[in-house]
């Protein structure tokens, strides 16, 4: 009998929101960016994933007990994030069951975000951000944003899942991928990436604050960074952004 995965509900879900995810990756990109719209936009917690394929955690925060992988939410958003990597092996149902929870609460894009690694990132100042998207409406869409398009490449772990699922069940997504560390946490690219989020999703995020504790932020999550470096290498998130051979 296979493990079930399911969303337990804590809170009333808001309907047609954007969706964010930012699960553990190639510098922490994603986790660091949700976090930090999480606390700017002082969001409660609304749900939670709970399943046996999970590792046996709690995070304490404030002395309480949170399942790592949790949903917040406000408004017209709803930010899904997770303080321990996810395993391979638990890597497809958990986001085949989110995407499919997302679509019966009826969003209207999903925004995964994350990072791309690039192996001068310590001579880029400024990250640039690239996105890739489930159709070419919405690719038409990041043209007019100013975004750099993904033209070819691969996709590996949360934001390949994502965009795989969300296509099939026809709902609008977006990856949206910062220059970055591969193996550091990044909080300058999940910086530049919120910048890219406040454009899609209308919400205003000052990131000057996140700027300014970059180091400590960084200190922070290096235990979070080597438990997702063991993933991302059975993963082979290295190859990620190889181009494929083509005849």
């Amino acid at each position: 009998m296979s493990a079930v995965v399911k969303v337990v509900e804590k809170k009333a879900i808001p309907s047609d929101a954007i969706m964010l995810y930012g699960l553990p990756d190639v510098g922490l990109v994603g986790l660091i960016a949700t976090s930090y719209i999480i606390s700017e936009l002082d969001f409660p917690e609304i749900a939670y994933v709970d399943s046996d394929l999970l590792p046996p955690v709690v995070v304490l925060h404030n002395g309480l007990p949170h399942a790592p992988l949790r949903i917040y939410g406000g408004k017209n958003l709803i930010a899904t994030i997770s303080e321990m990597p996810v395993s391979e092996a638990a890597l497809y149902p958990v986001m085949r069951t989110l995407v499919d929870w997302g679509r019966s609460k009826k969003v209207r894009m999903v925004i995964s975000m994350g990072g791309m690694p690039v192996q001068n990132r310590q001579d880029i100042k400024e990250p640039k951000v690239f996105g890739a998207a489930s159709n070419k409406d919405l690719v038409d869409f990041l043209h007019k944003k100013k975004l750099n398009i993904l033209e070819q490449g691969y996709m590996v772990g949360p934001q390949a899942l994502t965009m795989r699922f969300c296509a099939e069940k026809n709902i609008p997504a977006i990856a949206l991928l910062a220059q970055s560390f591969y193996n550091y946490p990044d909080p300058e690219a999940a910086a530049a990436v919120i910048r890219e989020v406040t454009k899609i999703a209308d919400i205003k995020v000052d990131v000057s604050d996140l700027l300014d504790k970059g180091e400590e932020i960084r200190l922070r999550a290096r235990d979070i960074m080597k438990r997702t470096q063991r993933e991302l290498t059975q993963m082979k998130k290295s190859q990620e952004y190889d181009l494929p051979y083509v005849m």
